[in-house]
């Protein structure tokens, strides 16, 4: 079908970190989606809710109101990276959570985009919990499955696995992990898309194990660290800032 309206809601993944875009703006793959959906219908409009670092009960209480609000013809939802991260996480409740949230927007009329996450076993702290992401990303399926949602399977997605698709704090995709997203969601949506999700890299070179170790001590200390920092002051990346696009406006 074609879509006259998308609106994206969600934390950092669909804001688009770490993907520049223009004026300081990040871009993203939500934003690359809406590029092909405008070319497809000069009146496509489009809005971004999405907030970096929200958890699962700030989206639902913040940013589903207005996107049921906006009544468009695509959602795409995306939550519960930030909640996996933290300990203690119960990947049944987070799952209730979300299931609520979809068939209200199903209720709309709308068609809703889920996502499973990326599997997190080449992350060395991440894979730690790696059997409570798996559940929860089964339970994604099935609410797809249940609710008649479009899936997006990043577990999937092996060009996804290779460090060159991330940016250099290890937790957000760059420029090229959100064009493989994007084309990957164009696929499910079943239009058409300039990029390849089924990317293969080139080989890397002999990687030196101490090198490496640099490597992980600096990220240790320039982005995981000011992370944990965060979450035991209880602060949020997003605290204070806004959607980059609150509005279904026409897309430009």
């Amino acid at each position: 079908m074609g879509y006259r309206s998308f609106v994206a809601v969600g934390d950092s993944f669909t804001e688009g970190m770490n993907d520049p875009g223009i004026d300081g703006a990040f871009r993203g793959w939500a934003d690359r989606v809406a590029e092909r959906l405008a070319a497809l219908d000069p009146e496509f409009r489009y809005a971004n809710l999405a907030v970096r670092g929200k958890l699962i009960d700030q989206i639902i209480a913040e940013q589903l109101p207005r996107a049921i609000e906006m009544r468009p013809d695509l959602v795409s939802f995306c939550a519960g990276g930030n909640d996996l991260l933290r300990p203690g996480s119960d990947p049944d409740r987070m799952a209730k959570k979300i299931a609520t949230a979809v068939r209200e927007l199903r209720a709309t009329g709308a068609e809703v985009l889920l996502f499973t996450g990326v599997d997190p076993r080449d992350t060395p702290i991440m894979r730690r919990a790696r059997g409570t992401f798996a559940i929860f990303f089964m339970h994604l399926r099935s609410i797809a499955d249940l609710h008649g949602c479009h899936l997006v399977d990043q577990w999937s997605m092996q060009g996804l696995r290779d460090w060159r698709a991330w940016s250099e704090d290890r937790l957000h995709m760059n420029e090229e992990g959100h064009r493989m997203v994007a084309a990957k969601v164009c696929e499910v949506l079943g239009i058409d898309a300039d990029d390849d999700w089924r990317k293969t890299w080139p080989p890397l070179g002999h990687v030196d194990p101490a090198a490496k170790r640099r490597e992980d001590i600096q990220w240790l200390r320039e982005h995981f660290g000011p992370w944990v920092v965060r979450r035991i002051r209880r602060r949020s990346s997003g605290d204070g800032l806004d959607p980059k696009r609150p509005d279904l406006e026409l897309f430009r």
